[in-house]
């Protein structure tokens, strides 16, 4: 692992021009820091310390959301900076964190207290606490519109739907044993999951509240991507290792590229071009050209990533 930089020296560079692209930040769940990558450059140009043990991640308008799995907590930390503003407690194990697209709502999946706490941003405000039925809840990701929360838990065999503005579970969505990653296209007419066990993705018509697709991936599949064009989704397979692109029309796997051991939660570039995957047991984050479906890179972070946000 690289040495880390000077907080104040990452400041500097960050009020400079040196860095051309979107940044991508990882959480190191071992290593208790943020890594920040230029996506210009593929170069990872410094770590935060943050919290103690750093997983889900969400970022919008200057902030970077992580939960810490160690003390319960929402942390809400400059992006530029990396200055930690605020902790929120949440509850024991938080995991996945979403923030909406309208950019006023966070949602905090909590496993041991089978929750999802809902709350606003940017201040992190607690609004409610919604009780769901899948057990150990991983991710809990907003539709595009705003309207839903689609819950995926460690034990379950369903997706739980949560209906925001009620601020309660309305119905679940059968799915295979142990949903994981879930992306919506963004026009929020389908929602994928990702279901470990089954090996399998699962397209949701939304409208519909129903699977309309189950679609085989690799061995352990687990996190998604969905591409800014609608075109494409991307699934990660823990056990492969790689990374899946299925074509949306047809929803059939159309590529397979290579990666670390153990890939994990991704994200893509705002233009689409590039697809960022953590790769767990090596340490790394892949780079994915999302339209040849080459890797162009291995870029070392720190011990256990978590996944990606990119801003």
């Amino acid at each position: 692992m690289f040495p880390k930089i000077v907080l104040a020296a990452l400041v500097a560079a960050f009020s400079g021009a040196v860095l051309a692209g979107p940044l991508a930040y990882v959480p190191n769940e071992k290593t208790a820091t943020l890594s920040v990558i230029d996506t210009a450059t593929d170069q990872r140009v410094g770590d935060f310390p943050v919290g103690e043990r750093p997983r889900g991640i969400a970022s919008g308008a200057g902030r970077v959301y992580l939960t810490d799995g160690k003390t319960g907590s929402l942390l809400i930390v400059d992006a530029t900076s990396g200055q930690l503003l605020k902790t929120v407690k949440v509850g024991d194990s938080p995991e996945g964190v979403s923030l909406s697209v309208d950019g006023k709502r966070l949602a905090v999946a909590v496993e041991d207290d089978n929750s999802v706490v809902l709350l606003a941003a940017p201040e992190g405000r607690e609004l409610a606490r919604i009780k769901v039925r899948g057990k150990n809840p991983e991710h809990a990701v907003f539709s595009p519109d705003g309207r839903w929360l689609y819950v995926s838990a460690e034990e379950a065999e369903q997706v739980d739907v949560i209906d925001v503005k009620a601020r309660r579970q309305v119905g679940s969505i059968p799915v295979g044993k142990r949903p994981r990653g879930i992306g919506f296209l963004p026009d929020g007419s389908r929602a994928y999951v990702a279901s470990e066990m089954a090996g399998k993705v699962y397209a949701i018509d939304v409208r519909k509240g129903s699977v309309v697709a189950e679609i085989t991936a690799g061995q352990y599949p687990n996190g998604i991507a969905v591409h800014p064009d609608g075109k494409r989704v991307f699934v990660s397979n823990g056990r492969d290792p790689s990374v899946m692109a299925i074509d949306v029309a047809s929803n059939t796997v159309v590529a397979t590229v290579e990666v670390g051991k153990r890939p994990w939660n991704m994200a893509i570039t705002p233009d689409g071009a590039k697809l960022y995957v953590a790769n767990g047991r090596s340490g790394t984050v892949s780079v994915i050209d999302t339209a040849s479906f080459k890797k162009l890179a291995d870029i070392e972070v720190g011990e256990l990533p978590w996944g990606v946000s990119i801003r």
